[in-house]
């Protein structure tokens, strides 16, 4: 590895530039093939499958003739629907899935500069829980830490992801990335938030304070 720094730092300013944008390009096509592609429709995919399975669940309870198969297929589709939901953290999860998140950078030998939860944006059935996050290490480093997020049980996307190349004071052979991204988890309104969202909705579409 040090070998390969040397190298690139032996190499012309013109073509060491090129060779930091094409680290660069990598990092992002790595996010783009682990967070964007596989995840950009598994919110709306888990809501239609909650919903999907909870109607047949209904559907089942009502099958009166036959109980005790009806009561096998419920506690099946109970299972399946817990399942389904449980890719969703609810609010009192949410300081633990950011914490376990903020750790596998740690975990992944970066520096974690910053790590700030934003405002959450509610939808119809869910709340998006933004987090910006500003970590410092090497491509490695950073390419593990993006992974290990990819493979948390919890559905945690990466956006906004940028780059910057900073100088190692400890090591001049050695290549410091600042890497900052969007961190974005969601999870599912309960019943009184939902009614109090649709109540919100209702006042603004009336001109109402």
């Amino acid at each position: 590895m040090n070998a390969l720094v040397e190298r690139i730092l032996d190499l012309p300013p013109r073509q060491r530039m090129l060779v930091f944008i094409g680290g660069g390009v990598l990092i992002l096509f790595l996010y783009a093939y682990f967070f964007y592609w596989p995840n950009s429709a598994r919110i709306e995919g888990l809501e239609s499958t909650r919903q999907s399975l909870q109607s047949d669940r209904d559907r089942k309870l009502a099958l009166v003739a036959n109980i005790e198969q009806t009561r096998r297929d419920v506690t099946q589709l109970d299972g399946d629907l817990r399942k389904a939901v449980a890719q969703l953290p609810d609010t009192k999860e949410i300081p633990d899935l950011l914490s376990k998140t903020s750790s596998l950078g740690i975990e992944s030998g970066l520096d974690v500069v910053q790590f700030k939860q934003r405002p959450e944006v509610f939808q119809d059935f869910y709340a998006i829980v933004p987090v910006d996050i500003l970590v410092r290490g090497s491509f490695h480093q950073v390419a593990s830490f993006f992974d290990k997020v990819r493979r948390m049980d919890r559905i945690v996307n990466v956006n906004d992801v940028s780059i910057k190349t900073q100088p190692n004071k400890l090591d001049a052979s050695e290549i410091t990335l600042d890497t900052s991204c969007a961190a974005v988890t969601y999870r599912f309104l309960d019943e009184a938030e939902r009614e109090r969202i649709a109540k919100q909705k209702e006042r603004e579409k009336g001109g109402k304070p």
